[in-house]
């Protein structure tokens, strides 16, 4: 499909609200990126009891791509509407025990850590999902043309790593997850986040009201940003991927604020707001183990991050899903492999969304 192309109409029954998921753009390695700064040595102790972690290298076992070996590491950062802990008050799903990764991001730190390239995958990509241990422990069969969000709805974080690995055929060397309240109170330690809006949003589902211009988002403004599908362009989930890149480097460059001026009070809150927000895999289930990653990402500015979204095309027999463009994916996949920058024809392409310039930081 040439790049201009774009669906008919939406079938907005499908986007129904219980299906509007929570998709910041690595919000939580930048929340790791603040604690890496704040000195919080004194609350090891309370801090590690903070954070909740899950052994995905045993639960997946041998069959995996092997590590890269060049000073890269590859951290899928996950994005879930599970409806537990106070998120029903924040909207999404009608069933209380459902969730769904409706963010997936793959973060790739260059050698030097001083790049990072942030691949986002649409939540409606149809993939071969391939059979996987869940973190329940329990064996699901594989399934073919399913969205790619169902895995973590199937297995939950064991299978969304396995169904990443199996399509990238790279190795995922670190997951991070975070859920609706942790992203709010996350952005509210930072002290809000500040951007500037190039037109109104206006969109009552994610009880969003924006005026044109420069914004001091608090955490519930810009949890509605990242989920708002109706404020901006054509409704399109390829469009809120744009809204949810710009708020990153918003994101980072407000993390990237926090520094030894910060009053101690201060800094334990956002210490211990960052530490309870995240799941992460068991590498980084300690505070040592979370200061070390960070201190390896500090150096990450907004001009150091190139994200792109998953080159994909509209199913031609549903307007709603999307494909992967395998030729421009595997050029994506190469170069993270290699360690290189991701090649300008990977995308060049591919479907355009409707929100581009909507929101940047100032």
């Amino acid at each position: 499909m040439p790049a201009e192309s774009t669906p008919g109409h939406r079938d907005e029954g499908r986007r129904s609200k219980g299906h509007r998921g929570l998709r910041a753009a690595a919000w939580a390695a930048a929340g790791i990126v603040a604690l890496g700064g704040a000195g919080a040595g004194y609350v090891y102790l309370k801090l590690d009891g903070n954070i909740e972690s899950l052994d995905i290298d045993r639960i997946l076992g041998d069959d995996r791509p092997e590590e890269a070996g060049n000073g890269s590491e590859n951290i899928l950062v996950l994005g879930s509407d599970t409806r537990s802990g106070g998120n029903e008050e924040l909207g999404g799903g009608p069933d209380g025990t459902s969730a769904r990764s409706d963010t997936v991001m793959i973060v790739h730190v260059h050698e030097g850590r001083t790049r990072a390239s942030v691949v986002s995958v649409p939540r409606d990509t149809l993939v071969d999902r391939p059979e996987c241990t869940g973190t329940d422990g329990a064996t699901h069969p594989a399934a073919h043309a399913v969205m790619f969000n169902s895995a973590y709805t199937t297995g939950g974080a064991a299978c969304a790593v396995k169904t990443v690995e199996s399509v990238t055929g790279l190795r995922m060397d670190h997951y991070l997850e975070i859920d609706f309240t942790g992203f709010q109170k996350l952005v509210d330690a930072l002290g809000g986040v500040e951007v500037t809006t190039g037109e109104n949003i206006e969109d009552p589902d994610s009880h969003l009201h924006l005026k044109a211009g420069t914004h001091r988002l608090d955490g519930a403004q810009a949890l509605g940003l990242v989920r708002t599908r109706h404020g901006v362009g054509d409704g399109s989930d390829l469009g809120r991927i744009r809204l949810q890149q710009a708020f990153l480097k918003a994101l980072v460059r407000q993390a990237g604020q926090v520094g030894v001026l910060t009053g101690p009070k201060k800094l334990y809150d956002l210490a211990d707001t960052a530490t309870k927000a995240v799941t992460t895999d068991s590498a980084l289930g300690s505070v040592n183990a979370l200061m070390s990653f960070a201190s390896g990402l500090k150096n990450i500015t907004p001009a150091g991050l190139h994200m792109i979204t998953l080159p994909v095309t509209y199913d031609p027999a549903n307007a709603n899903r999307v494909l992967i463009k395998k030729a421009e994916a595997q050029q994506v996949w190469n170069a993270l492999r290699n360690d290189k920058p991701i090649p300008k024809s990977a995308t060049e392409n591919t479907v355009r969304d409707e929100a581009r310039g909507v929101v940047s930081a100032p």
